[in-house]
Parts: C-alpha cells; sequence; structure tokens
C-alpha cells in the first residue's frame, strides 16, 4: 500500500510540471497581456484588449506613450526577462507553496483565494450534501420499484432536470422568487445581508442561508441526475447476482438481503466517489451561479483573472487546485481498494 501511495505521489511531480508547462506556453501567445492593458489604461481606453494587440514593431497600441515609460511596466510586470527565466521563478516560487501577487488587485493570490473561498464552500458543500442525500435514497427506491409508474414519474423529473442548465434554472428562480413578475421571497444578489454582522447567532444562520437558498438549488435540481441513475443501475445490477436469489431462496426477508448485501456492493462505485466529488465541491463554484448571483467567489475570480491576463492569479490557483485534484484522484483510488477487498494495490 506505502509503495502504491508512493509511486503515485511521485507520479504526480511530472503531472504538475507538464500542465504548468503547457499553460505557461501557450498564455506566451495570448494577445492583449497585462503590459498591452496598462498602456491602454494609461491612454485612457475603457479596454486595451483589442487596441493594444502586438505587431511587428511591438505594442500597436503604445502610440502616445513613452517608450520609457512602457519599459517601466514591462519590468513592473516582470516581462524584462525571457520565458524561460520567468518560468523558472515561477517554479522555485511555486515550489514553496508562494502563488505570487496578483497584477491589478494589490493582493497576494493566497489573499484573493481566501477571500472567495467562503462563496464557493457555501455553494459547492451544501450541493454536494444536497445532492447526495436526494440522489441515494430516490436511486434505492427506483431500483426497488423498477418499472413501476413511480419509477417512470421520477426518471421524468431527474432527467427534465439534468436537461435545463442550471443558470437557466437560476434565472427562473429569479424571476419567480427573488422580486421578478411574481414573489419577492428571496434576495437578489449576496452571501450575506449589509449588515449581517449586527446580527445576533441564530438571525445571522437565516440570513446566510436566506440568501444561499436560490443558487443552491439552481446547481442541486440539475446535479443529482447522474447519481441518481447511477445508484438505480448499481442497485439493479447487484439484485440481479446469484446471491440475492441465493439469499432470498434461504428464507433471508427482503429488508435484510437490500440493506445489508444488496446496498452494501451496490455503494462501492458511489462511495469511492465521495473523496474527489468532497474535495472538489470546495472548489467547483459556478460561474455562470456565481455572477447571476452577484456571488463573489473563486468560479468569478477565475474568469476576470483570465479575461484581465492577470497570470500569477491564473498560474497560481491551476497550480493550487491542479495539486487538490490529483490529492483527491489518490483518495478515490485507495477508498476503491479499502472499499472493494477484491481490488489489490498491485
Amino acid at each position: 500500500m506505502w509503495s502504491y501511495i508512493l509511486r503515485r505521489l511521485l507520479l504526480m511531480v511530472p503531472t504538475l510540471f507538464g500542465i504548468l508547462v503547457v499553460t505557461f506556453a501557450i498564455i506566451q501567445f495570448v494577445p492583449g497581456g497585462p503590459v498591452e492593458q496598462m498602456v491602454a489604461q494609461l491612454q485612457g481606453w475603457e479596454s486595451g484588449v483589442e487596441g493594444a494587440a502586438l505587431s511587428s514593431g511591438g505594442y500597436r497600441g503604445s502610440q502616445g506613450v513613452d517608450a520609457a515609460k512602457i519599459e517601466e511596466i514591462r519590468k513592473l510586470y516582470g516581462f524584462d526577462k525571457p520565458a524561460h527565466e520567468r518560468f523558472v521563478q515561477m517554479v522555485v516560487q511555486f515550489a514553496r507553496f508562494d502563488l505570487g501577487r496578483s497584477f491589478f488587485h494589490n493582493k497576494s493570490v493566497w489573499e484573493l483565494i481566501k477571500e472567495k473561498l467562503p462563496v464557493s464552500i457555501s455553494l459547492g458543500l451544501w450541493t454536494f450534501l444536497l445532492v447526495y442525500l436526494i440522489s441515494l435514497p430516490l436511486g434505492i427506491a427506483k431500483a426497488v420499484r423498477a418499472g413501476t409508474p413511480f419509477d417512470t414519474a421520477t426518471t421524468f423529473i431527474v432527467l427534465l432536470g439534468y436537461a435545463i442548465p442550471s443558470f437557466v434554472m437560476g434565472v427562473v428562480l429569479l424571476v419567480v422568487f427573488a422580486g421578478g413578475t411574481f414573489f419577492q421571497w428571496f434576495p437578489l444578489r449576496g452571501i450575506t445581508s449589509i449588515n449581517w454582522d449586527e446580527f445576533g447567532t441564530l438571525h445571522k444562520i437565516a440570513d446566510y442561508f436566506w440568501h444561499i437558498a436560490l443558487p443552491v438549488t439552481a446547481m442541486v435540481l440539475g446535479g443529482f441526475a447522474v447519481i441518481t441513475i447511477l445508484t438505480k443501475n448499481s442497485v439493479l445490477e447487484e439484485i440481479r447476482k446469484q446471491y440475492v436469489l441465493t439469499a432470498r431462496a434461504k428464507g433471508v426477508d427482503e429488508r435484510t438481503v437490500l440493506w445489508r448485501h444488496v446496498f452494501r456492493n451496490a455503494m462501492i462505485p458511489i462511495l469511492t466517489g465521495f473523496p474527489a466529488a468532497f474535495v472538489g465541491a470546495f472548489f467547483t463554484g459556478s460561474l455562470l451561479i456565481e455572477t447571476l448571483f452577484s456571488l463573489d467567489g473563486l468560479g468569478l475570480l477565475s474568469y476576470e483573472s483570465v479575461i484581465r491576463r492577470d497570470y500569477p492569479v491564473v498560474l497560481g490557483s491551476l497550480f493550487l487546485f491542479t495539486i487538490i485534484g490529483l490529492v483527491a484522484t489518490l483518495l478515490r483510488d485507495l477508498s476503491y481498494v479499502l472499499v472493494d477487498p477484491r481490488v489489490r494495490f498491485d
């Protein structure tokens, strides 16, 4: 077991390095970098991406800006150095878990992630819990009642929720329940009220759930279909196996067969996805949902960083999330071996 874990940990190093190399190389060819955007801001443009494109003579958007000033900006962002030197410097920083400093926020990348993390945790964690709490019992019930009107009706509802994108569901919820044409029961934006600090403990909790009710609902409605169908199919596969027929033939009651034998074996593919799903819940905030409900989370931060070419935030968050993803994959594989004794590490 330990040798397997060690091999997997060592394999993470070249995987992570390869991802950083590819991403860094692509960034070098993307037009409208931070230098061009800063030059455009100096010229008073609202957006410098189009006007600050590179040409054979340098920055086409640099007309009217002093060349010394442009060189000063390049030095400020570190673009006065060759690409390979900047890459080596970045790797050395990342090895110390120094994710760098944002070009535009005047904060370290760690500070930005810490600021945005509560929103992403609120969306991801509650979505994860609700999806599994709904999907597992529903999937088992559908398997036990396979072919009945209950199975047909719930399948239609599940697939309908899966077919409607979460952001479309979010728009519908906003229009109906957040001051649109019908009711004004929930707030339009934010994760808490402006004067949240003035509330008592119970009032704070109620205000928090009041604000996240609609965005979490929008994400849950489109997220539980896969787990529900997977649970149903897994339970059905176990019910049809020989050991279940043998247990029934011996007179074991149906409840014992279902929960002591079928459930334990059917949950193996479901349970092994828990580590990755749980860890991913903290970092998989929906960009569209965050934008729709004005929630300042990691999804919105990543999108704005790409648009503004804030490379330290893009690469720093990529480095952190890649490590978390690789560790989650390892935990998933380990949990599969621990849950199913038929699988061996070798």
